[in-house]
């Protein structure tokens, strides 16, 4: 199945988006630990990279991720040019006070009342910007909410006399180039519901899933999964949870949001959906 999103706004908003570029200093782009690859914006490299402004990349809901994972990601992008990579939960206020740091550090010659750093904060949609702005200025200054696309228009804040902080609407690439990436998008809450099938994208997931954390799942399911693909897991999580219509049809799609809903939950415990040998593997690329 093939996803793609792009709500009307967000066109304005990339054009917003490479006219401010040239006048910030760092950008703070936001990734979802569990799959950094695919809820990375092209759009936004190419943005950054055409103006030479250096990176915070920021996986946030690390606490939800596999930490063996996360710290491969770390190195993956700790080996690229004017790029530094910390991992943290937008949530934990003594996470977020690190990044003023961090930021400051990628432009040395700022960092004064004179010359404050000037931070653009961005990503792809409900990946927690707004949650992160809120954190750094101490205030609900910005609108969050569980839904992609909550903000849509440029924001500007004083954190201190030294730091100024850009808040962009979520931006995704007008077209999703890998079919995967869409799938792991829709399985995070990172794009609109109304461009995919739940049951397919919870298929999916499942299939994921029982590739990497078979335990998890028994433990939060009670069901072996040996031999079982996707479908069939859905079918045995609706026949243990009593998910059953007429005739004792199992309700295959309820089953598929329940296994939704526990992942973007962290119910499952700690899971990353996907790693950087995973995705090189997927880009026919050899890993760094």
């Amino acid at each position: 199945m093939s996803i793609a999103w792009f709500p009307g706004h967000m066109a304005s908003a990339r054009k917003n988006a490479a006219q401010t570029m040239g006048k910030i200093d760092v950008v703070v782009e936001l990734l979802d630990a569990r799959l950094p690859g695919a809820s990375a914006n092209p759009l936004i490299e190419k943005l950054r990279r055409d103006k030479q402004r250096p990176c915070l990349k920021i996986l946030n809901k690390a606490d939800l991720a596999d930490p063996d994972a996360t710290a491969a990601w770390l190195r993956h992008y700790g080996s690229e040019k004017l790029v530094r990579a910390v991992a943290l939960s937008c949530k934990r206020p003594g996470d977020v006070a690190k990044v003023p740091r961090l930021a400051a550090a990628l432009a040395p010659h700022r960092d004064s009342p004179l010359k404050p750093v000037r931070m653009m904060v961005m990503g792809v949609p409900n990946v927690g910007k707004s949650t992160l702005i809120n954190a750094l200025l101490k205030r609900k200054a910005a609108r969050t909410g569980d839904e992609p696309a909550v903000t849509r228009e440029q924001s500007r804040f004083q954190l201190d006399n030294s730091t100024e902080l850009i808040d962009t609407p979520g931006l995704m690439a007008p077209v999703i180039k890998h079919a995967t990436d869409g799938m792991m998008l829709a399985a995070s809450h990172l794009i609109g519901p109304e461009s995919y099938q739940a049951d397919e994208v919870a298929a999916f997931l499942a299939g994921i899933l029982l590739e990497r954390y078979p335990a998890q799942l028994k433990t939060r399911y009670g069901v072996d999964t040996q031999g079982m693909d996707g479908d069939h897991l859905i079918a045995a999580i609706a026949a243990k949870r009593g998910y059953l219509g007429k005739g004792g049809t199992p309700q295959l799609e309820k089953a598929g949001r329940a296994l939704l809903q526990d992942y973007r939950s962290g119910l499952l415990g700690r899971v990353t959906i996907e790693t950087p040998a995973s995705r090189s593997a997927m880009l026919g690329v050899k890993p760094e």
